[in-house]
């Protein structure tokens, strides 16, 4: 089948020839090929100015990511047979590195798959589809992903908000087998109980799995303030080893109730309390009880989701933490993450920094982290390098 060419400007291949993926519409030649003429989602073959063929992927006029590069390789174009080699080669990574299947199959560009997501849990496989190109051929994704996993069920969690900048519904649907409504999932030796089709993104947030590993150090006996806790990950993980006492911050009172519920089930209620609330009017309120903490942990949702919200998101990373450290004891231990890649992690240890400042706090950096290694970073595209964690001992002023 021919596939129609995708003519960019003159020295726009730069960032293609060093690795990156994406075409955005302002470097498309759209007098030698116009935009328009393109279905959301159409297969291209991607060429430079001089005519030089520089890869296969699809193009979606609608989004200012007009176009992505899939595959170096004229034999091996997107296909199902591609997407099934792409699979394989992502479950020998996941496979070499978890003793059991629970993990981040696919994690988009990084995996050579821009626009997929695809995280499994056991014999369940949950599928997010975030472009026009990967929604085109969403039947041949289920039959790679059933060739190579033979799952038991196939969820479609197509609800994120991004969708929409490709001109795509927002849908959950099972595409195969059956899907239950709760499954158990054990992470770091803590039991939890998860909804893959309420819960959530795709169901659990795999990607913190190795910091909530890390904070399991600082936590033996000690008192501890879960702040955005959603069903307790870090929290009842807290309190299962080792915490004398934790308090969950929500504001989402079916995800509290599931707080309670992954409690019961490790044996650890009697150590958890719950707060239904914005982070900052429960920080204020704690604040004023005068509570204190010997640990707080801070792993918000994302602030800053476009470049326009940076000044803004900035601030409340910045109140945030500041907030934190108002009900940290005098030698207390702060966690806190972003998960907004246009944060740095420069800038939130930055803005951190500036909040303890202004409280007269010390800060001392023990360690830090990132997303998990199912979640892999690739060097040439720095978008996928979205999450860090700060590990900081928070001191009287010297």
């Amino acid at each position: 089948m021919e596939i129609a060419p995708l003519k960019l400007k003159k020295d726009r291949e730069r960032r293609l020839h060093a690795g990156h993926s994406w075409v955005f519409s302002n470097e498309v030649d759209i007098s030698a090929t116009p935009l328009t003429a393109f279905e959301p989602g159409q297969p291209v073959e991607i060429i430079s100015h001089r005519g030089k063929w520089l890869g296969t992927g699809y193009v979606n006029a609608h989004s200012l990511i007009c176009a992505r590069l899939v595959s170096r390789d004229r034999e091996h174009p997107l296909s199902q047979s591609l997407l099934v080699h792409r699979l394989k080669v992502a479950l020998g990574l996941r496979e070499r590195l978890y003793p059991t299947p629970f993990y981040r199959l696919v994690f988009g560009e990084s995996d050579g798959l821009p626009g997929l997501i695809v995280d499994r849990y056991g014999d369940q496989v949950v599928i997010q589809i975030t472009t026009a190109g990967m929604e085109r051929i969403k039947n041949e994704i289920v039959a790679a992903v059933e060739k190579v996993l033979r799952p038991a069920g196939v969820l479609f969690r197509n609800d994120t908000s991004t969708r929409g900048m490709e001109g795509l519904e927002s849908t959950i649907e099972t595409a195969a087998g059956d899907v239950p409504e709760w499954l158990t999932l054990e992470e770091n030796g803590t039991e939890f109980q998860i909804s893959l089709k309420k819960g959530q993104k795709t169901g659990w947030f795999y990607d913190q799995r190795e910091n909530r590993r890390r904070m399991l150090k600082y936590i033996s006996g000690k008192r501890v303030l879960d702040v955005c806790s959603y069903t307790g990950s870090w929290g009842v993980a807290a309190a299962r080893n080792g915490a004398r006492e934790v308090h969950c911050v929500d504001l989402s009172a079916p995800a509290l109730e599931q707080v309670g519920l992954n409690a019961e089930r490790n044996g650890v209620a009697d150590r958890i309390q719950v707060h239904q609330g914005e982070a900052f009017a429960v920080s204020k309120a704690l604040r004023q009880a005068r509570e204190r903490f010997d640990v707080v942990l801070l792993d918000p949702p994302a602030f800053i989701k476009r470049r326009k919200d940076q000044k803004e998101g900035e601030l409340a990373y910045r109140r945030l933490n500041q907030a934190g450290m108002q009900v940290l004891e005098r030698d207390g231990v702060l966690v806190s993450s972003s998960c907004s890649h246009h944060m740095s992690g420069e800038k939130l240890l930055s803005r951190i920094q500036q909040g303890a400042r202004h409280l007269e706090r010390s800060l001392q950096l023990l360690e830090s982290g990132q997303q998990g290694m199912d979640h892999p970073i690739h060097p040439a595209i720095p978008e996928t390098a979205y999450l860090k964690s700060y590990f900081l001992r928070v001191l009287p002023v010297f």
